[in-house]
């Protein structure tokens, strides 16, 4: 028997179920024809196609290679821009120290306190303190005084260490028991305005406190009258001034140089004395700045 060759061909009858199929023969893969002859032209469409297709692979890595180091590259422009993740809020940047320190440490350096200020009132509290230079003429300096808008010419001054002569009243009593030192007066005149000023010295803040603390309606200063300025307040009613401040004691007398009764309605007079006693307290009290500035600055 010989195959693919001769012999009767069998009938393949699908409606019959003892018909068989017949079989093709077997050609060689790759055969192009009936010779046996390879198909080059089919072989070069195949080796084409698959050139084709490894150039799109090629060019599809390519492209996805670059998008990745695209998007490393701008991973890493973003981290260097402060940002983390989508927030974007700021990196923390690691601290850094300096060689030997601890990073973040300010210098230490020994406590240190500055003296406190001197008080000007304690120069003027006491004698042993209150040394500077004193008299009629650095109380009570030059020959004129403005306050305000009002002008005041400088009259006779006087200086005695006998305080009870130059008070009246109940004032002279209250002076020598306390232990008044010195009585300095100055007047001062504003047309038919006179105001004398007295400043009694104490050897220290207590005992002039407590003068004043005793004095009433009737301790005054006695009116200082001359150079050019006639007597007032010896028998008519005047306005009168008590105040203290350190060791100093100091009143006013202010009236009428013509001699007319002083009445709550004398505005003027009022005045007038109220700015002579703020007077000789602003006096008082520059001493005791004065005295304070030069020590310190020792």
């Amino acid at each position: 028997m010989s195959y693919g060759q001769g012999g009767p061909q069998s009938q393949w009858d699908p409606w019959k179920p003892q018909s068989q199929q017949p079989q093709q023969p077997q050609q060689p893969w790759g055969s192009g024809g009936d010779d046996g002859t390879p198909d080059w032209a089919a072989l070069a469409e195949a080796s084409e196609t698959r050139g084709k297709r490894r150039r799109l692979l090629f060019i599809g890595g390519g492209a996805l290679a670059t998008i990745a180091i695209g998007a490393a590259v701008a991973l890493a422009v973003v981290s260097a821009n402060g940002h983390s993740g989508p927030s974007g809020s700021a990196s923390q940047l690691p601290s850094a120290s300096l060689p030997g320190g601890t990073a973040g440490t300010a210098p230490s350096f020994a406590p240190t306190s500055a003296p406190p200020p001197l008080d000007p009132k304690d120069f003027i509290s006491s004698a042993k303190k209150d040394t500077a230079p004193l008299s009629p003429e650095t109380l009570f300096p030059g020959t004129r005084l403005t306050m305000g808008d009002t002008v005041y010419k400088k009259g006779a001054t006087s200086d005695t260490t006998s305080c009870a002569g130059a008070a009246g009243g109940t004032l002279p009593g209250i002076l020598t028991a306390n232990g008044c030192t010195r009585l300095m007066r100055a007047t001062y005149t504003h047309g038919d305005v006179a105001v004398t000023v007295g400043v009694a010295l104490f050897d220290t803040e207590a005992q002039a406190t407590k003068a004043r603390k005793q004095t009433d309606d009737h301790s005054i200063v006695r009116s200082l009258s001359g150079s050019g300025v006639p007597a007032f307040c010896d028998g008519a009613t005047c306005r009168s001034t008590r105040n203290a401040y350190g060791r100093y004691a100091y009143f006013t007398l202010a009236g009428y140089t013509t001699g007319k009764n002083v009445t709550t309605k004398d505005t003027q007079v009022f005045g007038a004395g109220d700015n002579l006693a703020e007077f000789t307290f602003q006096q008082i009290r520059h001493r005791g700045q004065a005295q304070a500035s030069a020590a310190a600055n020792r």
